[in-house]
């Protein structure tokens, strides 16, 4: 081992300056230097980097966004309040106004009667069926079978909608069925058989209305519900052709039931008190009664007949002014039940008074 004095080991010894090395060999061979020079070497040009924004102290605008060209947003500001989920804005709430409430919705909410009458105008009408009733009695049969028609079909969709129950197209249909079926066996028979045929008719058609429910697929009360007013809408239409019936005794019986009916109705439809509207009905109905039967022959039966007469006819309006009616049921079983009402009672007074 010499004792020769050794350097000392430079780790960050001079070294040649970068690019000045041994030339790369290979596929690098002929590769051109990086323009410029080697990093560090040579003077410093000062040259701008193409698209530099910031060359020659020029100081850049906005970037631009995502999408070059397209249309700028809304400036940020705070946004604005919504409303609370299931609360309208107050714009909306005072530009849509309320819907008006029916007379019928305006006594329910205010807890008053659900008695609520139908009033003059359903009243007009009523007077004006039983005048085309009163005016085809004299003539044949056939020819009051038009208004009484017509009387069955309101009956019919009327009763119906007094239970709430609507459209029940079916329903309607069979209890109008029903009474033109009776119309048709009253003008074919005797008149001695109408009776017969009158209950002969609802013993059929209580049978056609339970068959229908037998289809029906709802609860047990829905269903119990819809025989109960299908059995009555049937009866009704049916015993409301009893003016036919009733005109094979004598026409003159069934125009004094029918101005009955007519001057009953308007009179209770104008304001007056209760009780004296009832009263005022009653005597309205005779006297109208008493009229149309001296004009006939007999002016004692003609006031019983309208007293009778005006007192169904007022059982019926009493019937379809119940549980809240609305317009609907006014304009149709306000209309035909106190004729369909007073019907029984003009046939079956036409047999003793005829």
């Amino acid at each position: 081992m010499t004792d020769q004095p050794q350097s000392p080991y430079d780790p960050y010894g001079p070294h040649a300056p970068h690019g000045a090395g041994p030339r790369p060999t290979g596929p690098y061979a002929d590769a051109a230097p990086y323009p410029g020079g080697p990093h560090g070497t040579g003077p410093h040009t000062g040259a701008p980097y193409p698209g530099d924004p910031y060359a020659a102290g020029a100081v850049p605008g906005p970037l631009p966004g995502p999408g070059a060209g397209a249309p700028a947003g809304p400036p940020p500001g705070p946004l604005p309040a919504q409303a609370p989920a299931g609360r309208p804005e107050p714009a909306q709430a005072a530009g849509r106004p309320e819907p008006a409430l029916t007379p019928a919705q305006r006594a329910r909410a205010e807890g008053r009667s659900p008695i609520i009458a139908p009033g003059l105008q359903p009243a007009l009408i009523t007077a004006a069926l039983a005048a085309l009733i009163a005016l085809t009695a004299p003539l044949a049969r056939p020819a009051l079978a038009v208004p009484v028609v017509l009387l069955q079909a309101v009956t019919a969709a009327g009763w119906y909608r007094l239970n709430g129950m609507w459209p029940a197209r079916q329903g309607i249909a069979l209890a109008f069925a029903g009474g033109l079926t009776a119309d048709v066996a009253l003008l074919a028979t005797d008149r001695g058989d109408a009776a017969t045929v009158a209950l002969g008719t609802l013993g059929v058609w209580f049978l056609f209305v339970l068959v229908l429910q037998l289809r029906n697929h709802s609860s047990p009360d829905e269903r119990l519900y819809a025989l109960t007013a299908g059995v009555a809408s049937s009866a009704l239409a049916v015993l409301a052709g009893g003016y036919l019936a009733a005109a094979a005794y004598s026409g003159d019986v069934v125009v004094t039931g029918a101005v009955a009916v007519a001057a009953a109705t308007v009179v209770r439809a104008l304001p007056l008190p209760s009780v004296l509207s009832l009263a005022a009905s009653l005597a309205t109905a005779a006297g109208a009664g008493f009229g149309a039967g001296q004009w006939a022959g007999d002016g004692a039966a003609g006031a019983v007949l309208g007293a009778v007469a005006g007192l169904c006819a007022l059982i019926g309006l009493r019937v379809a002014s119940y549980d809240y009616p609305s317009r609907f049921v006014h304009m149709t079983a306000g209309v035909a039940l106190p004729l369909a009402a007073a019907a029984p009672a003009v046939y079956v007074l036409s047999r003793t008074l005829g």
